[in-house]
């Protein structure tokens, strides 16, 4: 139960995430590439923030494990081709929504990350069993319906950038499968991003422009959307293949759209508690496909 419930906690951190890049963004309270900037750097500040005081309060407890066993680790942890994916994730992702509507974006985006995702399945050797194949052709025809009204005719360069960025984040969450101590590799990834968001700082300083609502959003996507959301999601992924992982993001529209209906007063619909049922149906035959026949 606290795997299933730190992978909802995750996931509404990726729908808050879109909400505050799509926000900041689309009513151009800051720059794509200032909007980047902010996000990494604070999410490694936050990230390493928690990280210290986590090493203070395990202090004692270290003495008596493996320090490859721990959180507060002094080891390496994470890994520049993980901080490469999450810096080209965010970048693509900020540019891609200046050109893209949300719905459109949406589907390009976890649609190529289920994409990514079941390709690395093939690569690694698993088959995917039958209800597998249908639990995502059951989610995605979900995403499909709760986005289609939004959906108009797209920009190339946006579906462009918004496809590499979905693939970058599959990437990333490929490469932290394997991670034992999630809130040190995340903040380590992060951590490596900074120069990256330096430079493209400077290649785009003659772009810049920003608003006090644009620097609170962008805070607010890295240190805790992004930062916290992406430690989380690290520690869960140890439990989830591949295909499950991928399947399981294709609830953030949904979780967002429920957070309209929550916060915004936005009409709850019958295409809104369709596509749920879809996406959530799909998203038990991926989970529990393995196992039946």
């Amino acid at each position: 139960m606290t795997t299933v419930w730190l992978t909802i906690l995750a996931l509404v951190a990726f729908a808050a995430n879109s909400v505050f890049s799509r926000l900041a963004l689309a009513e151009q309270w800051i720059d794509a590439a200032g909007f980047t900037m902010v996000r990494l750097v604070t999410g490694a500040l936050v990230l390493l923030l928690l990280l210290y005081f986590n090493r203070l309060s395990s202090k004692r407890a270290l003495k008596a494990t493996s320090p490859m066993g721990s959180e507060a680790a002094s080891s390496k942890r994470g890994s520049w081709l993980a901080a490469l994916m999450l810096f080209v994730y965010a970048v693509a992702f900020s540019y891609a929504y200046l050109q893209l509507e949300t719905g459109s974006g949406a589907l390009v985006l976890f649609g190529m990350v289920q994409l990514t995702m079941v390709v690395a399945t093939f690569v690694e050797g698993h088959r995917l069993r039958g209800l597998e194949v249908i639990g995502i052709l059951i989610a995605f025809a979900g995403l499909v319906y709760l986005v289609l009204p939004q959906v108009s005719t797209p920009s190339i360069m946006g579906v462009v950038l918004m496809a590499l960025a979905g693939m970058a984040w599959a990437g990333y969450t490929l490469l932290g499968r394997g991670s034992n101590a999630p809130l040190a590799d995340t903040s380590c990834n992060f951590l490596r991003t900074v120069p990256m968001a330096v430079l493209l700082g400077v290649i785009t300083l003659d772009q810049w422009f920003t608003t006090p609502q644009g620097l609170l959003l962008a805070a607010l996507s890295g240190g805790l959307a992004s930062g916290v959301g992406y430690s989380i999601w690290y520690r869960v992924l140890r439990h989830l293949s591949a295909t499950q992982a991928g399947v399981l993001q294709l609830l953030v529209p949904v979780i967002a759209a429920i957070g309209g209906v929550l916060f915004v007063a936005e009409p709850l619909t019958m295409r809104l508690i369709i596509s749920a049922a879809l996406i959530l149906g799909g998203i038990y035959l991926v989970i529990n496909g393995r196992n039946k026949t």
